[in-house]
């Protein structure tokens, strides 16, 4: 039987954006500014430069609209981008919905996620700045394939703390990684700069990006020749992701149509950003054709927007970073080993956060069951297997596209698929054989996490 209609909505490289889109310019008011750990007061750009090339230092303090893109960061996108803009015709016809689905997909970049946009530019910066070392965290490993790629595009050595679960789970991420010349260890691990760790490393635990971020920090901050490279959460590290919002914007002008509400995963924001950022920037300015709604969704093992509280806490586990205003589980929280490792995170975007907390967007929580349920469907209907992380995303548009169809009513879809899942297929085999199972997040647990807030919070 035929679909009919177009499926794919191309561009061509002239169409690459060559600014970042920065929300920061358009928000009612701008997020609370991060603070210094010691002295509980806003930290002096100099602090950073300890770990970050002034560049990015500089992109993350920023309230300019647009920052242009170098060139020679636009000449390795364009190995992959822009990317396409599917119709979900077939998902469509499979929910017998009224709905229009559309899936911006990120999986034909050379890591196989959104990742490499940040990535990129972060590797070209720290060149730049005569750095020629890196340091990183990893979850599932879609972050540190995307920096290990990016660190060879520049002549960079990379080691790479991939979170324990993850390293057990998702050895060709690791392969990846390697394959790129990145050393990758499993996090918590007791390697540091000095071979000797400061920190409360546990053999037996699953490990968190809290505590991979703590180790590669507290490495990038013990040696001169060593920056560190962050793959979520950071204002700069959202920006750099807004090429993917603003190709689908132009790619909805060759649709015809515009999205009622816009749906991404969201770990620690950088994907979601990506797509709905600059949607939303059109409806904060007044320039919408319609009333977009914004939907983040997130593991309900690690539901950082969903039960988290909007308070100021550490971005690591182990107090290293500055403290951020984000919602948050508390840093010393450790969620269960799920398969979407790079959702796995005790906080979020202050950037996002802010916008959760004024209400301009929205926040929904599954767990993984129901998730790869979806995934399932999703890859049976359109072809594409997806990332646990994207399933999230796909999870939030069938329930979009299943409660317009209850309400009789079309409406237009617009969803991230921020990543292939060909190395996640030990997870499907899982959910196949009825083995995967959810996790009971008991109350107590997060609750306990959250007593552990810095002072500051409670002033």
């Amino acid at each position: 039987m035929s679909i009919g209609g177009a499926t794919r909505f191309e561009l061509s490289e002239a169409d690459i954006p060559t600014r970042w889109y920065n929300v920061v310019a358009d928000m009612p008011s701008p997020p609370p500014p991060p603070l210094h750990p010691a002295t509980g007061r806003p930290p002096d750009p100099q602090d950073l430069l300890a770990i970050f090339p002034p560049d990015l230092v500089e992109q993350e303090v920023s309230s300019e609209r647009h920052i242009a893109i170098p060139e020679p960061v636009l000449d390795i996108y364009r190995l992959w981008r822009p990317t396409p803009l599917y119709r979900a015709r077939r998902l469509e016809r499979a929910l017998e919905t009224p709905a229009h689905i559309y899936y911006k997909y990120e999986g034909v970049s050379p890591a196989g996620s959104h990742k490499p946009n940040t990535a990129v530019p972060q590797a070209y910066y720290n060149r730049r700045a005569g750095i020629g070392r890196l340091t990183t965290e990893t979850g599932a490993g879609q972050w540190g394939s995307a920096l290990a790629f990016a660190a060879r595009s520049f002549d960079l050595d990379i080691r790479v703390y991939m979170v324990r679960v993850s390293y057990g789970q998702k050895p060709y991420r690791r392969l990846m990684m390697e394959t790129w010349g990145a050393e990758v260890v499993a996090s918590p691990s007791t390697l540091t700069a000095s071979g000797r760790g400061t920190l409360d490393r546990d053999p037996d635990s699953p490990g968190s990006l809290g505590i991979a971020i703590s180790e590669a920090v507290e490495e990038a901050a013990s040696r001169k020749d060593t920056n560190y490279s962050l793959g979520s959460v950071l204002n700069h590290v959202l920006l750099h992701q807004t090429v993917i919002g603003q190709e689908a914007r132009k790619q909805f002008d060759l649709a015809g149509d515009y999205p009622d509400v816009v749906v991404a995963s969201c770990g620690g924001g950088s994907n979601f950003a990506g797509l709905a950022f600059p949607f939303l920037g059109e409806r904060l300015t007044g320039n919408a054709p319609k009333e977009t709604r914004f939907v983040a969704v997130e593991p309900a093992a690690c539901p950082t927007l969903t039960r988290g509280i909007y308070a100021y806490d550490f971005g690591d586990a182990s107090g290293f970073t500055p403290l951020m205003k984000m919602f948050t589980l508390g840093h010393g929280f450790v969620p269960p080993g799920i398969h979407a490792g790079g959702l796995r995170y005790h906080g979020d975007s202050p950037l996002v956060s802010k916008l959760v907390a004024d209400g301009l967007v929205e926040a929904q929580a599954y767990g993984q069951v129901g998730v790869f349920s979806a995934a399932v469907q999703f890859a049976r209907s359109e072809g594409i297997i997806p990332a646990p992380e994207s399933a999230h995303a796909i999870k939030g548009a069938v329930e979009e596209a299943l409660a317009a169809k209850r309400d009789g009513a079309a409406r237009t879809i617009l969803f991230g698929l921020s990543g292939h899942g060909h190395f996640d297929l030990a997870a499907y085999e899982q959910y196949l054989s009825g083995a995967l199972q959810d996790f009971e997040l008991p109350t107590a647990a997060i609750d306990q996490a959250l007593k552990e807030l810095p002072a500051v919070d409670r002033a």
